[in-house]
């Protein structure tokens, strides 16, 4: 079977604080993307075997593909094998939850391909704090370490992405965090209530500041995306990837053809909320 593990933004990202068990305690509004990475699964005798087109990633227990495969098959009861191909159209370490995505797109695959009475969010969970999210699409609340998930009605939403072909761990982004940067809970009825009227959004991500400090050229590139005519612009996650709200799909296909033009080398796509 073919399955599509699509990209998300974090509509605003809030960190709270580091808790006892060395996590930081987020509150953030996650939305997914019609942009996707594609996997084709189908069954074999045993084993797991795993091939990746489009980016140089590890096809073993390094991968997340080949990790959500093996969890879900042990939970299982080992009921068979699997042969999986994933094609890599999200860049990487890039803020958009790419692996997670994949993650969760296997255990669904596999839940189809092996039916078992099995709790998939629990599995999502060991394998990543973004992978539950992504079994469950759409736009969501997370709170915790983004496992813990309130989801909400759907709202269109048109966005540009840039990527200038930076790379930023996770690791990275939140070392760089001191107490001093911590926020408050985003105003989540004012960031709702600002997207459904097409208004700028009252919304931050606390780890921009870390994040520019490591890399100036961030900062400029998100004033230029307003410069063009995006609103909302703002860091996805850990970043590098930059988006920024437009009015409709017209002014997002128009902007992104812009930035192309200017950014020859950047990753640059309009797309759109799904549900």
């Amino acid at each position: 079977m073919e399955v599509l593990a699509p990209a998300k933004v974090n509509l605003g990202l809030s960190v709270l604080g580091r808790r006892s068990d060395g996590y930081h305690e987020l509150h953030t509004l996650f939305a997914a993307l019609a942009v996707t990475d594609r996997l084709w699964i189908e069954a074999a005798p045993e084993g797991i075997s795993l091939e990746v087109r489009g980016a140089s990633l590890p096809s073993t227990q390094d991968n997340l593909v080949y990790r959500a495969a093996a969890a879900y098959l042990e939970a299982a009861g080992r009921p068979g094998g699997v042969r999986a191909v994933l094609e890599k159209r999200l860049p990487l370490a890039s803020g958009l939850g790419g692996g997670s995505s994949n993650a969760a797109a296997t255990l669904k695959a596999l839940a189809r391909l092996y039916p078992a009475d099995l709790d998939l969010f629990a599995l999502a969970r060991q394998l990543g704090a973004d992978v539950p999210f992504f079994l469950l699409g759409g736009l969501a609340e997370g709170r915790g370490i983004g496992e813990r998930l309130t989801p909400l009605p759907f709202q269109a939403i048109h966005l540009v992405l840039v990527n200038p072909g930076l790379a930023v761990s996770s690791a990275e982004a939140y070392r760089g965090l001191t107490p001093a940067m911590w926020q408050p809970e985003l105003d989540l009825p004012g960031i709702l209530e600002a997207l459904r009227a097409g208004a700028e959004p009252p919304y931050w991500n606390t780890l921009e500041r870390p994040v520019f400090g490591l890399h100036p050229y961030l900062e400029q590139l998100k004033l230029e995306l307003y410069r063009i005519g995006l609103r909302g612009v703002l860091l996805s996650g850990s970043g590098a990837t930059l988006f920024g709200l437009a009015e409709d799909e017209d002014q997002a296909r128009f902007l992104a053809q812009r930035l192309r033009e200017k950014y020859p080398g950047f990753w640059i796509v309009a797309t759109q909320t799904v549900s």
